[in-house]
């Protein structure tokens, strides 16, 4: 059976989670990590001490897209993982730009608006990294004007990485400028029961709300 070790409420987590949900593959969840610490034996497993890890019989994965890619791959060959060529590497850019763009824009806010004291809080970083998203999801909006999802008209892997996010983005206290067409991506993910389970989790508002949401999903599959 699958293991994949690391808190609930991470967004890395839960990339990996609703890749297992959307393969029907069963899997144990060990939390780990935030307010749970990392016990001598995780750090063997991954000496970066970061959620999540993945456990497939002899391998030990960290980094959660590669995770998604292996799971994608190995389980959902043809759908997740699309035969065509084309729509592949479509899904995989989508999750480089996730990694390499959005998340380093859309981090500075989540820390800022839900994890930090009112005495740590930075309001020219809150505008800075609002400001990002609004031109990086400026982009994802024009790109969707013409596709249903990410690589092309059929749900793959490469939504999943942005998807986790922009759970996160499209509720969060922030004015947001009207994204019709990431809109519409978003509700039909909203529509998807392993997104609804392992993504639509409450984050709270304030960084006690987020460690009582924490514990709250201690021990939850």
């Amino acid at each position: 059976m699958i293991s994949i070790i690391g808190r609930r409420n991470s967004a890395n987590v839960q990339k990996v989670m609703w890749t297992v949900g959307e393969l029907g593959i069963q899997y144990e969840r060990e939390d780990m990590g935030g307010s749970f610490g990392f016990s001598d034996a995780y750090s063997m497993l991954n000496p970066n001490q970061v959620v999540p890890t993945l456990c497939d019989g002899d391998l030990s994965l960290w980094e959660s897209n590669a995770c998604v890619r292996y799971l994608a791959r190995t389980y959902g060959e043809g759908s997740l993982w699309p035969n065509d060529r084309r729509t592949l590497a479509l899904a995989d850019q989508w999750m480089e730009w996730q990694r390499s763009d959005i998340s380093n824009a859309f981090f500075p806010l989540f820390q800022n608006k839900i994890k930090f004291s009112a005495d740590e809080i930075n309001v020219d970083q809150i505008t800075a990294s609002a400001a990002q998203c609004v031109r990086l999801y400026g982009q994802l909006d024009r790109h969707l004007e013409q596709h249903a999802y990410l690589a092309g008209d059929e749900f793959t892997m490469g939504d999943i990485p942005l998807g986790t996010i922009t759970y996160r983005y499209m509720n969060l206290d922030i004015e947001r400028v009207e994204l019709p067409h990431v809109r519409a991506w978003y509700e039909r993910l909203c529509e998807r029961p392993a997104y609804r389970y392992h993504v639509m989790i409450p984050f709270g508002t304030n960084p006690d709300e987020w460690l009582r949401e924490e514990i709250n999903n201690a021990n939850l599959q």
